[in-house]
């Protein structure tokens, strides 16, 4: 009731936009804190919220937490890669503005994010940048969970001594400083590397020790892992009573937590007991409901990657069809721009053409005009050489009409001439 009010109350801040930027930014970070374990999707929405009013009120402190919660919901959503990208962007905010506590957080995670991936060098690198970093501020705390890490990692490459030699140094710590709840986790760890050494008797001690502090703090699930790791232990010892015994006690708070992880162990381990007892009904029980268990697990495992692939997918379909439009869009461009050059050069080769029709055309004309001209001028002077001929021929014509008109005058005519023949002819 308490959380749900107080939930409710921060929900009222965050979304009344009459509310001062920085009380809504505030709200929106304690919001996500609050979600980042069970609900990762809606803490990345409001450490987003908290990041954006962080620019806008230009508090990198703020902007650096918001990061960092959205960093460490990646985590809990398996998204590694993701959560990595977050972390550095937290830390470079941090180291920049030198707040050495807040990179101290950023390389603790991502210190993590290395483990959990396996990536052990990388891991230690910044492992001791935090630790470099807690020795100076004297953080005692950090210092703790850093040495606990560090441990942590040398158990991943299988260097057990330095493993316990770390965790032991962080133990010494959560002592003098009282931390219980690391003081816990650290005993889980140290009855782990004394387990893997199968010395039994010490594993047995710790995980005991462990147990007692979860018990007090009521930390449900850590006590369901230190019942698992008994019941182990114990089967190990050939001690099958104490096993199956301390695989009920799991079962019975993993049922309340619902921690199907933790359970599936305490049925497995059941399963191992019963068949070494003889109880091979009991044993073929527990072993279909551990493989049930598993099974549920993988599928729920596969359905989160083929939905993480499915999004993924759709995200690079998305990013390839954008791909492929903007380059269709870039040959379209292209065709259109070789098409209009295309056009201008024709049209300037019409032109040009055109130029040089004309010029040839006018030059044309130009020389029809002279010849025009010139045949005009010839015409003038054979017209004017014809109209003196005419002249001349005229005057000759005269001159021969007027001679005949003399000749006829003063010569006899042919008839005259034939008569007077005749008369002649007749006197003979």
């Amino acid at each position: 009731m308490a959380q749900t009010k107080k939930l409710d109350s921060l929900w009222s801040v965050c979304n009344n936009k009459a509310q001062p930027d920085t009380n809504r930014l505030k709200a929106a970070l304690i919001i996500s804190e609050l979600y980042f374990k069970n609900n990762p999707d809606t803490a990345i929405i409001m450490a987003e919220e908290a990041y954006d009013l962080g620019v806008l009120t230009n508090q990198k402190k703020y902007q650096g937490q918001a990061l960092n919660i959205v960093a460490s919901s990646y985590i809990n959503k398996g998204n590694y890669p993701k959560a990595l990208e977050y972390y550095l962007k937290a830390l470079d905010i941090f180291e920049k503005t030198g707040n050495k506590y807040g990179a101290s957080i950023c390389y603790s995670n991502i210190g993590i994010v290395y483990y959990y991936e396996s990536n052990y060098s990388k891991a230690l690198e910044y492992d001791f940048k935090q630790l470099k970093i807690c020795e100076y501020m004297g953080d005692k705390k950090g210092l703790g969970n850093c040495l606990n890490n560090i441990g942590m990692v040398y158990s991943g490459r299988s260097d057990l001594p330095k493993a316990l030699e770390y965790y032991f140094k962080a133990l010494d710590i959560f002592e003098k400083t009282g931390d219980t709840l690391a003081l816990g986790d650290c005993y889980i760890n140290i009855g782990n590397i004394y387990a893997d050494q199968t010395d039994r008797q010490h594993a047995l001690l710790y995980y005991l020790k462990s147990l007692k502090i979860k018990q007090k703090i009521n930390d449900k699930q850590g006590a369901a892992v230190c019942y698992i790791n008994l019941a182990e232990l114990y089967g190990d010892l050939l001690n099958y009573k104490l096993s199956i015994l301390y695989c009920d006690s799991a079962l019975r708070l993993t049922k309340k937590i619902g921690n199907i992880n933790t359970e599936r162990y305490a049925y497995q381990n059941l399963a191992i007991a019963y068949s070494k007892t003889g109880r091979y009904k009991e044993a073929y029980e527990n072993h279909v409901k551990f493989k049930q268990l598993t099974d549920s697990i993988f599928n729920a495992d596969n359905s989160k990657q083929l939905g993480d692939m499915k999004t993924q997918f759709e995200v690079d379909k998305k990013e390839a069809e954008l791909k492929i439009k903007a380059e269709a869009q870039e040959a379209i461009n292209a065709e259109e721009k070789k098409k209009q050059q295309i056009i201008i050069y024709s049209v300037a080769g019409v032109l040009i053409l055109f130029i040089v029709f004309s010029l040839f055309l006018l030059n044309r004309f130009r020389i029809t005009q002279n010849q025009k001209k010139i045949i005009e001028d010839q015409k003038v002077l054979v017209d004017n050489a014809y109209e003196a001929l005419n002249e001349k021929n005229k005057e000759v014509l005269d001159s021969i009409i007027y001679a005949k008109r003399i000749q006829t005058t003063l010569l006899p005519t042919e008839k005259y001439i034939e008569k007077k023949i005749t008369q002649l002819k007749k006197k003979d």
